[in-house]
């Protein structure tokens, strides 16, 4: 199995056809444990191989403060770093997904694969987004 960090394919599409507003749609992450295949061609949210545990939901939580913003010509989105409160969980990476989406029942909008298992336990497991610029923002177009 392997995780591929990537922005989805479908979501390129999606976004063409007006399906997304990122900064109003309901933005989620869900962390996934090393035996999830997710890439590119990942289309929407699943709970196959989503991690398990201690005050982890399935779904994840709620991506908070979206906003979109364009930089020369670069648009990109940020959001405010996801917090999993009090969790005891391995994650291998997390899929980005838009429960608004009209054409796709929770979308998958990016694969994030953090490169190696990730443990809290009885802790918070914070995904720390990159600077919010056109350079380093973990969703961009060019």
């Amino acid at each position: 199995m392997a995780i591929t960090q990537a922005m989805c394919d479908s979501f390129k599409e999606e976004l063409l056809l007006g399906d997304h507003d990122l900064d109003t749609d309901s933005l989620k992450i869900a962390l996934y444990s090393s035996s999830a295949t997710l890439s590119n061609t990942t289309t929407a949210y699943t709970t196959s191989n989503e991690v398990t545990g201690t005050n982890y939901s399935a779904g994840g939580v709620a991506l908070n403060n979206a906003a979109v913003s364009l930089s020369g010509n670069v648009a990109f989105l940020d959001f405010d770093d996801a917090v999993f409160a009090n969790v005891s969980i391995t994650a291998r990476g997390a899929v980005i997904y838009n429960t608004s989406s009209g054409i796709n029942t929770n979308a998958a909008i990016a694969v994030l694969d953090f490169g190696a298992d990730k443990t809290a336990t009885d802790g918070d497991f914070t995904v720390i987004f990159p600077t919010a610029d056109s350079s380093n923002a973990i969703i961009r177009i060019a």
